[in-house]
């Protein structure tokens, strides 16, 4: 499996921690020492729905490709305003494609767990070029009375176009029934023979998350680059979910690698949940980090609580 294209589209209101301690208990010392986020960017004039159509459009302008090229779309997405149908479907009408589309939700972990999906079709012989569109409102989950989750996402859409050939090295997905630590629960409609239920904005234990995200990574990361029969010293990048400053820092330190090889973009953007990978890809893409035969690990965690990693040839 080979990485062709990538794009990626934000929202353009950009909400810095100043704007947040106007009406939260909170100030910018208290949320960079913390989570390393100095702005996000929040959905406000646009929608979640035209940031993945743009994000879409420029991974096929990349890819040199045409929306009818494309032999299937996995959409990763955790939340948006409709149930059914599939937010994939949906953009699949607005770029023009004719392909078959599926939805997936696996958290932040999303991008990963739909290139797994991708490397299957492909090797199957079920598809040439598959679009891959991680699009994230997570704004949308939050209780922004709180600074416990509100100071910590941001929205966005991230994409990639993967095709045969290259050479993905290795892939592994985990997951560990743990919804305690990290959820959010929708209101559905009304109905008569169910007692009422009291439903919240997102819950986070941070304490578990951490913990819990720091051993899926180092563990994913060690079976991947063991699979792949690779050293750390062959390692080009490490592109880890941007959840949080000190979850990275802290898997970079019991790794002891440098901190060039850790790209970070969380202090402009916060957590754009699954989006996080694949924004960070094209922003290392377009600014040309990426060159021909780099190796690259790729690591993700969210609720679930699901992780993956990979190990692949740029």
């Amino acid at each position: 499996m080979k990485i062709i294209g990538t794009g990626s589209a934000l929202p353009s209101l950009a909400v810095t921690n100043e704007m947040l301690s106007e009406f939260l208990d909170t100030n910018n010392e208290w949320i960079s020492s913390r989570t390393g986020i100095s702005q996000r960017r929040i959905i406000s004039t646009e929608s979640l729905l035209e940031l993945s159509v743009y994000a879409c459009n420029k991974a096929l302008e990349n890819a040199k490709l045409n929306a009818k090229d494309i032999d299937f779309i996995i959409c990763s997405n955790v939340v948006n305003h409709y149930v059914t149908p599939g937010l994939g479907c949906i953009i699949q009408g607005k770029i023009g494609a004719v392909c078959p589309c599926i939805d997936l939700n696996s958290a932040c972990s999303g991008f990963i767990y739909a290139m797994d999906m991708a490397a299957s079709y492909l090797d199957a012989g079920k598809a040439t070029n598959i679009l891959i569109v991680c699009a994230e409102e997570p704004s949308k989950m939050v209780d922004w009375s709180s600074r416990d989750t509100s100071i910590l996402f941001g929205d966005g859409a991230g994409a990639a176009i993967v095709t045969k050939g290259g050479n993905l090295k290795s892939m592994y997905l985990a997951t560990t029934s743990a919804v305690e630590p990290l959820y959010y629960q929708r209101e559905l409609e009304f109905n008569p023979y169910n007692k009422k239920e009291e439903f919240k904005p997102l819950v986070m234990n941070g304490k578990d998350v951490y913990k819990m995200a720091v051993n899926a990574s180092i563990q994913d990361i060690s079976k991947v680059m063991q699979d792949a029969h690779v050293t750390q010293n062959e390692i080009s990048f490490y592109l880890i979910h941007q959840a949080n400053m000190r979850i990275m820092d802290t898997i970079r330190d019991y790794l002891g690698e440098k901190e060039e090889k850790f790209p970070k973009n969380i202090q402009k953007y916060g957590n754009t949940c699954s989006a996080s990978i694949p924004i960070l890809l094209d922003e290392m893409n377009r600014e040309g980090q990426l060159k021909e035969g780099a190796l690259l690990v790729l690591s993700a965690f969210g609720a679930g609580f699901s992780s993956g990693a990979c190990v692949l040839e740029w």
